[in-house]
């Protein structure tokens, strides 16, 4: 995964109010009379015993290119967290918890009450993982799991109760309290995705369990801390439910995400934007650009238009745009209220997909089985299953970069996620095993030119022997 207390007495010194003596009637009062501090400790010890046998640790094993494109595949073990959302044995936990792994285990909890953490290790299914988003969905064999009810993250206030669950540090079960300190934190203006802020104790190993709230329902999972000494320093980010309940109805039916777009550059206002464009209001959502020939610009948007609400929700920023438009299925309908000049205006915009993210393939790939090591890539094979996947193509076949190792490229050398292998050196490149054998036969010295289709286009990139 990706910080004092002030004693203040008042009145008399405190070793005179221990010593004053207290009458048979008031030490009668204090022993029956119920403590509104031991009602509240009990009341969360329940919410403990209610939300532990839900979650799970993960286990991943797997591998990673190393730095140097000649160099051996790493191993490594990643550990995290889940929670149990279907008792059929459906678990959300944190893509990069499982990102590269190719065995999956998880570890359940004993469902007593003295609460003990030992469970049973379970062999588990990558259903798949969305990236943009840090989710995954994994799959074990065991039925009958006790599933946590979801609530509703829109609902969310500032300084609510919450509790987070999960292995920080490899300790598992563990459970911390805090407040919720912001509801719609974002890291960077405009940023797509908005993070639930705690200040309940969050650090590494927490990735994938649960933010509950007072009364158990899961209102977020924990994915990341913002720290400078590595550790917890009261700035937890969770994943709302809200996001993670369309992701994981995706993920659970068709292992991949497809998201909406309507077709236009949405952007923040801010007082200087307001007062530049003489806007009425100095907040919410403008409409920097509308694509032609878009959903958006065929339903009559345009420049300039400043959004008032979409299905009647009030818009604050792009990012509850984004998260309102994600929310809707393909070819579904949205309704967007639009302020233009003085006038007030409604139109209804048709959702459509947006393009394709290869990143999505991520669970199909086996990163030792699927790695070009003299590429620092990941790839995968397009056969017919695959190509039905991908938009048409220039060149029929080739191997998909899934992903590249960053350290290993420059700006005027780059194979990009996306990019389409046809060839080396002239060789052409239909499958891994063509595609393999040519880099098997370049010496360490050996400049090389690889052919891609980008986009749609093709082009050559050149690696010359100072990159290698």
């Amino acid at each position: 995964m990706r910080d004092v207390k002030r004693l203040i007495s008042i009145g008399l010194p405190i070793a005179l109010l221990l010593s004053l003596p207290v009458s048979a009637s008031a030490q009668s009062s204090v022993s029956t009379k119920p403590l509104p501090l031991a009602d509240f400790s009990q009341g969360l010890e329940h919410l403990a015993l209610q939300v532990g046998p839900s979650v799970v640790q993960v286990f991943a094993i797997g591998y990673s290119v190393a730095s140097n494109r000649l160099g051996p595949v790493v191993k490594h073990q990643n550990t995290g967290s889940g929670v149990v959302l279907d008792s059929e044995g459906y678990i959300v936990t944190n893509a990069h918890v499982v990102y590269g792994a190719r065995r999956l285990q998880v570890q359940l909890a004993v469902l007593n009450t003295s609460f003990k953490p030992q469970g049973a290790k379970i062999e588990a299914q990558l259903v798949g993982m969305d990236m943009p988003t840090d989710l995954a969905v994994l799959k074990i064999a065991t039925k009958g799991l006790p599933a946590l009810a979801l609530g509703d993250s829109d609902k969310l206030k500032q300084g609510q109760l919450v509790m987070a669950f999960g292995s920080p540090l490899g300790l598992t079960n563990s459970v911390t309290m805090g407040v919720v300190s912001a509801v719609d934190r974002q890291l960077r203006p405009d940023d797509p995705m908005s993070y639930v802020q705690t200040d309940a104790p969050i650090n590494p190993g927490n990735s994938g369990g649960p933010l509950v709230n007072a009364t158990g329902e899961v209102v977020g999972i924990n994915t990341m801390i913002l720290t400078q000494s590595g550790g917890s320093e009261g700035i937890g980010l969770a994943i709302p439910i809200n996001t993670v309940k369309n992701i994981y109805k995706q993920l659970r039916a068709n292992g991949t995400v497809r998201r909406g777009i309507i077709g236009v550059q949405p952007q923040t206002i801010t007082p200087a934007l307001a007062s530049g464009l003489s806007l009425q209001q100095s907040w919410g959502v403008i409409l920097a650009d509308v694509a032609p020939d878009g959903p958006a610009a065929v339903a009559g948007l345009k420049v300039g238009d400043v959004v008032a609400s979409l299905d009647g929700n009030t818009i604050y920023d792009v990012t509850q745009f984004g998260n309102y438009i994600h929310r809707h299925d393909i070819n579904s309908t949205l309704t967007l209220e639009i302020m233009r000049d003085s006038q007030h205006l409604t139109f209804r915009v048709p959702v459509a997909a947006y393009p394709e993210d290869p990143s999505r393939f991520l669970s199909k790939v086996d990163p030792e089985k699927n790695s070009v090591r003299r590429l620092g890539i990941l790839g995968i094979e397009i056969d017919k299953e695959m190509a039905s996947l991908l938009p048409a193509q220039r060149v029929d076949g080739g191997v998909l970069v899934i992903a590249i190792n960053t350290e290993d490229s420059t700006p005027d050398d780059t194979l990009l996620p996306g990019d389409i292998i046809h060839g080396l050196n002239r060789t052409p490149i239909s499958t891994m095993a063509e595609l393999r054998a040519v880099c098997a036969k370049l010496k360490a010295e050996d400049s090389f030119v690889v052919q891609v289709e980008r986009q749609g286009k093709l082009l050559y990139i050149a690696f010359d022997d100072a990159s290698n």
